[in-house]
């Protein structure tokens, strides 16, 4: 009889799990373009069986997109096991716009796909294949859950489903036959007799560290350390309370844009920080215009929080699924009517947060609540995320490749990212950056920001502010 398989969920990716509500989607998702090229039919459609088979074909790289989850009877901890009732059709869907679709019906559609949850019961992954784009292009969105991935992670799955060179030639299907899972009270007692393990391996630890001496001390002195950093950096207060804050329901709606990655290292070159720094300002001049212009909402003396994901992923865990984040919490001076102010507060403030070393703090944090049962879990991050909220909004930038990628020989034009919005947050930014250009995906609340294309004006207007200062230093 074979070996039966499980494999428990970190505690930060079964926290994704914990934080889901009916008005909160806890999965990441994005909409990329392609030139139709060689995937183009006969009769002008797309040769949808082709790209079936090409990720049909990559599955064998990516294990996680067979496993679905089961809970631990006593606990209800999470666990990944292989879904013996895989279905490779319900996961990739195709669907057509009205020809000739436009970008704006796309962006309707994407709305209504990332509104809608995930079914837990299967792999928590959907790719939606869209054809009948205006100028021969197509889509795919692309929605995972982010227990899953994290937005690293996601960069190494698409380098497996894309090529750097334009090649039609498909990779042979490998046959998959599914380990058999865990029968619930097999499961139960593994679980008791790992967290027994883990018990004695901590004390086993303890020891070890006296032994080590001052070495391994200073080391968990310095996790402390940044781990208070951390709590002192507002995690444990209120942010602002703005328009855009406000209670959210479950709809969505998603819109994009983007600009020159030469245009925001010219800012960085010519007005000082980061790359990052530059897409923090941009957005925290975005977020004043918007609230003034489009809320008639005083920012005077706001205290206004962005999350922005850092990764803590190392070399060795390249291309594995699962989380390896920590999270900074970062002020936007949006009460800062000066753009060249606005940058260099916030290059001040991540140069302290990198100082202070408060991504080990955050991952810290992470590491002492990891025995926190996950009905506890639920209850806290929920209270956590609506009551106290100590954010205003996510802002998280991906680096990406600055050369073209393909998919079998069709080019890649644009990936434009979707963030999760946590409770209460009407808007949330992501970015990825390819081929020389900053692409940004601004997803918003159905209902409390409707008007996403007024928040894109905003975006083009700092960055304009910013290009202007950069000009006038020289």
């Amino acid at each position: 009889m074979a070996a039966t398989f499980y494999e428990p969920l970190s505690y930060l990716d079964a926290s994704f799990l914990a934080l889901e509500t009916r008005t909160t989607h806890m999965h990441v998702a994005s909409v990329v373009l392609f030139e139709s090229g060689p995937l183009t039919r006969p009769d002008g459609g797309i040769d949808i069986q082709r790209i079936r088979d090409h990720i049909e074909a990559k599955l064998q790289y990516i294990p996680r997109y067979r496993q679905r989850l089961s809970f631990v009877p006593y606990n209800r901890a999470p666990v990944w096991i292989d879904d013996d009732g895989f279905n490779f059709e319900y996961h990739v869907r195709h669907t057509s716009l009205p020809r000739p679709g436009n970008e704006e019906q796309l962006k309707a559609l994407a709305g209504r796909i990332v509104s809608q949850q995930l079914d837990r019961s299967k792999p928590l992954w959907e790719l939606w294949i869209v054809e009948g784009l205006e100028e021969g292009k197509f889509a795919i969105i692309a929605k995972i859950h982010h227990c899953m991935i994290d937005g690293i992670s996601g960069v190494d799955l698409t380098t497996i489903l894309l090529n750097v060179v334009p090649t039609e030639e498909l990779e042979d299907k490998k046959p998959w036959v599914p380990r058999p899972a865990p029968t619930p009270a097999e499961l139960a007692v593994s679980e008791l007799a790992r967290s027994t393990r883990k018990r004695i391996d901590d004390l086993t630890s303890i020891t070890e560290t006296a032994r080590a001496g001052v070495e391994r001390i200073g080391t968990t002195a310095a996790k402390l350390t940044a781990a208070a950093e951390s709590l002192r950096s507002g995690w444990l207060s209120q942010a602002a309370a703005t328009p855009i804050n406000q209670d959210i329901g479950p709809n969505r709606r998603f819109d994009w844009t983007e600009m020159p990655l030469d245009g925001v290292k010219y800012i960085k070159n010519a007005l000082g920080g980061t790359v990052n720094d530059v897409v923090l300002a941009i957005t925290a001049g975005a977020v004043r215009h918007f609230l003034e212009v489009e809320r008639g909402f005083s920012t005077e003396g706001i205290e206004f929080r962005a999350m922005a994901p850092v990764s803590v992923r190392k070399p060795s865990q390249k291309g594995a699924l699962g989380n390896q984040v920590a999270m900074w919490l970062v002020p936007l001076p949006v009460d800062e009517p000066d753009p060249v102010r606005r940058l260099r507060s916030i290059a001040n403030e991540t140069q302290h947060l990198k100082e202070s070393n408060q991504a080990l703090g955050a991952a810290t944090l992470v590491d002492l609540s990891s025995g926190t049962p996950l009905p506890l879990l639920s209850i806290a991050n929920r209270l956590a995320s609506s009551a106290i909220r100590p954010f205003n909004m996510t802002v998280t930038n991906v680096p990406g490749p600055q050369f073209p990628m393909y998919l079998i020989g069709s080019k890649m034009l644009a990936n434009y990212p979707i963030v999760p919005l946590w409770a209460k947050h009407g808007v949330g930014v992501a970015l990825f950056s390819y081929d020389g250009r900053l692409l940004w995906g601004v997803h918003a609340d159905y209902d409390s920001v409707p008007d996403t294309a007024a928040f894109i004006e905003s975006i083009h207007h700092s960055f304009k502010l910013l290009t202007n200062a950069a000009d006038a230093a020289g």
